[in-house]
């Protein structure tokens, strides 16, 4: 059965489109098929996958707006997942969609078509609680939420959690937390070890006990338009979300 998960934290700068286009390529390693949904108008997780988001013939706004279907618009990636592209067009979308009736459901509606087609779908949430982002939650069996351990993030992370339990009572009642992802970790650092404490308390087997590490060649590999765990399967990154896929594998056969 598919899995549908949304990359979502309304914090920017704390590796969603770094967590989805790694995780993306990780499970295609792993012999699964993937479709990554780029819904950020950035277009970061585009062009971070090797697809060039300046000359796109159409992308996930025309999904959401033109009524273009997913298999029209998706195109393959030189890591072996399908990715449904973005670009600055998207941000027009939230105005256009705002009187339109099932606004929320767009996306949703839009992956219906190719579901079955997928094992994983991952969806890249732009860094808003926005209709955007409503639209990703709506769509989604669960949420990976990728954070720092940092004071100001459990603030931000207790608003999100808000957020999904309103989307669930409304909206979507299947979603769930899938689980919390430490990003950027610095074992050195003791508020790091304290605000990981905390999640641990609050949240327990909701976070993974995969971290990931600040690493340049997670930094780089955008610049070369491919993922981690494609440019250097040895860094230190890429072996931590290669970690991370066997995690939610795991888990997934567990529910199973």
């Amino acid at each position: 059965m598919t899995r549908i998960l949304a990359i979502a934290n309304q914090k920017g700068g704390v590796g969603k489109t770094t967590t989805s286009v790694n995780l993306a390529a990780s499970l295609s390693l792993a012999h699964r098929r993937v479709l990554l949904v780029d819904l950020d108008p950035q277009g970061n997780a585009t062009t971070g996958s090797g697809v060039d988001k300046r000359h796109l013939k159409a992308s996930i706004y025309h999904c959401l707006v033109g009524g273009v279907s997913a298999e029209m618009a998706r195109v393959g990636t030189v890591s072996g997942f399908d990715l449904l592209p973005s670009n600055r067009d998207l941000a027009g979308a939230e105005v256009e969609l705002v009187d339109e009736p099932e606004r929320e459901s767009r996306l949703r509606e839009c992956l219906q078509a190719v579901e079955a087609q997928y094992d994983y779908i991952i969806i890249d949430c732009p860094p808003a609680l926005n209709l955007i982002t409503i639209n990703g939650l709506c769509a989604a069996h669960a949420v990976l939420i990728p954070m720092q351990c940092e004071y100001y993030a459990l603030e931000g992370l207790s608003d999100l959690v808000q957020t999904i339990r309103r989307i669930r009572q409304h909206l979507n009642p299947r979603l769930e937390i899938e689980g919390l992802l430490r990003t950027m970790y610095d074992p050195r650092n003791t508020l790091a070890h304290q605000v990981s404490k905390d999640l641990q308390q609050h949240f327990g087997d909701k976070v993974y006990r995969t971290m990931i590490p600040r690493n340049v060649r997670l930094a780089e590999a955008p610049s070369h338009g491919t993922p981690a765990v494609t440019l250097d399967k040895q860094s230190k990154g890429a072996t931590a979300y290669l970690a991370l896929a066997g995690e939610i594998l795991n888990r997934s056969d567990a529910h199973d």
